[in-house]
């Protein structure tokens, strides 16, 4: 795709007659009216570290976010009591007073206080242009460039048409704005910067031909806040800048540019120092200019969202609507907006570079809004909830091309790890520097079990789920530096945790199995069984629930893997404790209608339609339950799944996605694919994030990473083989730019009628390639029919297609 300057865009979209542009339907989501005051309504836009949410309002309103702007310092959150607590929890559950285990665990376990750090905005810039008449307007639209990751806003006012460009640059770490006017001397704009909570400062200065307005604030605490300073640079060759109050002001204009940037104490140790950042990154953009700033933006942004092309057909006039009507009419009438599941999925792929980038020694992953958040309480804290949202955030990292966006979060685990450390011993009396997390973290790292309520809080399992992300970054990638230096330190640290202090021996005979306790299968309840205390009460608190057995398996597999690929199996205590640990793991068990059983026994439900999947992990992201390893397993995972939204599953954005994932990994193409469309039917707001329950709730940014993640495992899988179509769509189409295991990218397959028809192989880094196309059908590598897995070469190119029938 090139590159259209938007200067070009108006002309070339013929925008006096709106109805009758062109778009691409896959690529831009657009609107004929601003957001008004709806945040959902809002196109976002970041690099990594800094990022707006852009209204396109008369008086433009961009809500501003710096991704370490949060609501106060680490707290150590540890309750003294869990140490003393924790084998008389054991006991009681044991012994079947789930009712009372449950009451000890909130009692002496929570932590204290009850919650971590939670994410906050860091405020908003104003730019008001006079326009205050509504009526007056003509000809709007606006639109997100999911290719460009720019936006853009045109409209007619007094006869005159001012547009609005808004990048985001990772090359220049800053926001960058051009407001023109078609007429010279016709742009009038007023520039300022505000907070509504803990603001410092919020100044306007011109000196020297520099024009800024800054603002300052922190999270409010009198001892080490998280402080940060703020500033947007006004630039303009024609008109008249002057300081009004606080603000800037800029009159008789052709072209105003404005270049904003905002640095925090949590990467800095001093003002002196995280301001002299802020001025150095200004400075820069200022002397190289609006143009260079753009171009070179976009450079960097399209050379990641470039590697991956889907396409599943056109639209036709149904694509030419703006974004919010083709919502409605999806909901309607599907099969007329092929483009419509594309777009979303480029948005989801844009959404995650514009919020996860190296940006760093300390860069910071993307929560639970992505990175745009307007509220000092936001929903669920906007942290980072690790119970299975943080996880489908970066689902789509590696098999989507994006393997760089997933430095923030190995960063962060890097922060937690010695958090983790300290908790273990703290709460469970490890001395053996293992390495723990619960259900929730904060960007500092926070170990300590997160709020008041046993269907989430004690939970164990984060930091061993969080763990499988750096196995499979080597496993895509095969960098050996990475796994040495990177993985196996957190990989052997939670497996240390599990192996070497917190599991027990339950049970007795050939039935007694390493396990958990308390624990609990995240955020679900049973029915308590008549004799177990509070009978036929909701309970939460277990031992032994199937997901944490699944985890275990797959870290203590991964502890393995990496000990072989390091040659250091035969003399590293963690690689044989792991192995010896493995055997020692409570098998999966089938309940009364062969369903995969949640807990240690088939209680009774207390909420069939369940939104988490947690006990079917293994069938994905894991793969114990795959179909063609284990295919009575993966038969149990379609009992527990259908059963689950037989009775109101898939009931949040995320568990939808979720849902999608899981038939694809069944092969169910058909299955998949309608649930995909059920997702696109239900969840996505007017700009495109998903949302909790549908538009109007709100918003969670994981349903639209792991939709992306989701038709991508529709069309390759790689967890056994490198497998083209396991779940073939029920649209034709083609790809190009999937990444499998191994380092084998997938380029130019297409399918037809339900078949693969061609694609090709590249591989990376040499090795074995194994193939498998759709559900066995034979085909041809290189004219030869293929039999068994082969040697590739470094940079190598293989083309498959079927064999002729």
């Amino acid at each position: 795709m090139r590159r259209i300057p938007a200067s070009g865009l108006t002309a070339l979209l013929g925008f006096t007659s709106l109805a009758h542009a062109q778009w691409d339907a896959s690529r831009f989501a657009w609107y004929k009216t601003d957001a008004g005051t709806d945040f959902a309504s809002a196109l976002p836009i970041g690099n990594g570290r800094v990022a707006a949410a852009v209204y396109g309002t008369l008086a433009e309103h961009l809500a501003l976010n710096e991704n370490s702007i949060w609501s106060g310092p680490w707290q150590d959150r540890a309750n003294p009591n869990a140490r003393g607590a924790l084998a008389e929890v054991r006991s009681q559950l044991i012994d079947g007073n789930v009712t009372g285990a449950g009451q000890n665990v909130l009692a002496n376990m929570s932590g204290t206080p009850v919650s971590p750090r939670q994410y906050q905005p860091l405020g908003n810039l104003t730019i008001d242009f006079g326009h205050a008449t509504a009526a007056d307007v003509t000809d709007y639209f606006r639109y997100l460039d999911t290719y460009q990751g720019t936006a853009f806003v045109s409209y007619v006012y007094g006869g005159v048409n001012y547009t609005r460009e808004y990048v985001a640059s990772y090359p220049y770490g800053i926001l960058a704005i051009r407001l023109s006017a078609d007429q010279a001397g016709a742009l009038d704009a007023n520039v300022s910067l505000s907070r509504t909570q803990n603001m410092i400062s919020q100044t306007a200065s011109s000196t020297d031909g520099t024009h800024a307005v800054f603002l300052g604030g922190d999270s409010g605490q009198d001892v080490e806040p998280i402080a940060f300073s703020s500033a947007a640079r006004v630039i303009s060759s024609e008109g008249t800048i002057s300081v009004s109050g606080s603000s800037i002001s800029v009159t008789g204009a052709t072209t105003v540019d404005i270049f904003f940037d905002a640095e925090t104490s949590y990467r800095y140790s001093s003002q002196s120092e995280w301001e002299a950042e802020l001025a150095r990154k200004l400075d820069a953009a200022v002397a190289a200019g609006y143009d260079a700033v753009q171009s070179a933006a976009i450079e960097d942004t399209t050379a990641l969202i470039g590697r991956v092309k889907l396409d599943l057909g056109s639209s036709g006039s149904a694509g030419n609507e703006d974004t919010t009507t083709r919502l409605e009419n999806y909901r309607d009438n599907p099969d007329a907006d092929p483009q419509l599941p594309v777009l979303m999925f480029n948005f989801g792929r844009h959404s995650l570079v514009a919020s996860s980038r190296d940006t760093g020694p300390l860069s910071i992953p993307a929560n639970l809004q992505g990175i745009w958040n307007k509220d000092f309480e936001p929903a669920w804290g906007s942290k980072y909830t690790i119970n299975i949202n943080i996880q489908m955030n970066y689902w789509p990292a590696e098999v989507t091309n994006l393997a760089e966006t997933t430095k923030p979060l190995f960063d962060l685990l890097g922060v937690a790890l010695p958090r983790g450390q300290k908790m273990a011993k703290d709460m469970y009396g490890c001395d053996n520097d293992g390495f723990v997390l619960h259900h929730n973290i904060d960007v500092w790292g926070d170990a300590a079990p997160t709020d008041y309520g046993t269907p989430w809080m004690m939970w164990p399992m984060g930091g061993a789920w969080l763990a499988q992300h750096l196995i499979e970054h080597f496993r895509f990638t095969r960098n050996l530096t990475f796994l040495s230096t990177v993985a196996f330190p957190l990989l052997s640290a939670s497996s240390r945790f599990y192996s070497g202090c917190y599991l027990f021996a339950w049970g007795a005979g050939s039935e007694q199995y390493l396990t958990t306790g308390p624990s609990l299968s995240p955020e679900n309840s049973f029915r308590v069984p008549a004799g177990w205390a509070q009978a036929n009460s909701s309970e939460s608190i277990d031992v032994s629930p199937q997901m944490d057995n699944s985890l275990l398996s797959a870290l203590f597999g991964a502890v393995a893997e990496a000990c072989d690929a390091l040659g250091i199996s035969s003399d590293d205590d963690d690689c044989q404790s792991a192995r010896a640990a493995l055997p020692r793991l409570r098998p999966p068990r089938t309940g009364s209608y062969g369903q995969i059983l949640e807990w240690r026994r088939e209680y009774a439900e207390a909420e069939p339609g369940h939104r988490h999947m947690s006990p079917l992990w293994d069938l994905f992201p894991g793969s114990a339950f795959s179909p063609l390893g284990a295919p009575s397993l993966a038969a149990a995972s379609r009992a527990l799944l259908e059963h689950r939204l037989a009775a109101g599953s898939g009931s949040t954005g995320w568990s939808r996605a979720w849902v999608v994932a899981l038939y694809a990994r069944l092969g169910d193409g058909a299955a998949a694919w309608e649930q995909a469309v059920a997702f696109l039917r239900r969840f996505p707001g007017a700009n495109l994030w998903n949302t909790d329950s549908g538009p109007g709730s709100a918003f969670q940014i994981d349903g639209n990473f792991g939709f992306v993640a989701a038709v991508a495992e529709m069309l390759v899988q790689s967890h056994e083989v490198v497998h083209l179509l396991p779940a073939t769509p029920t649209v034709e189409g083609e790809v190009t730019g999937l990444v499998a295991r191994g380092g084998f990218v997938v380029e130019g397959m297409r399918w037809e009628g339900g078949r693969l028809v061609q694609a090709d192989v590249v591989s990376r880094n040499g090795g074995v390639l194994a193939l498998r196309v759709q559900d066995g059908v034979a085909f041809e590598v290189d004219g030869e029919v293929y039999e068994e897995p082969f040697l590739t070469e470094v940079g190598g190119v293989y083309h498959v297609k079927p064999v002729a029938s």
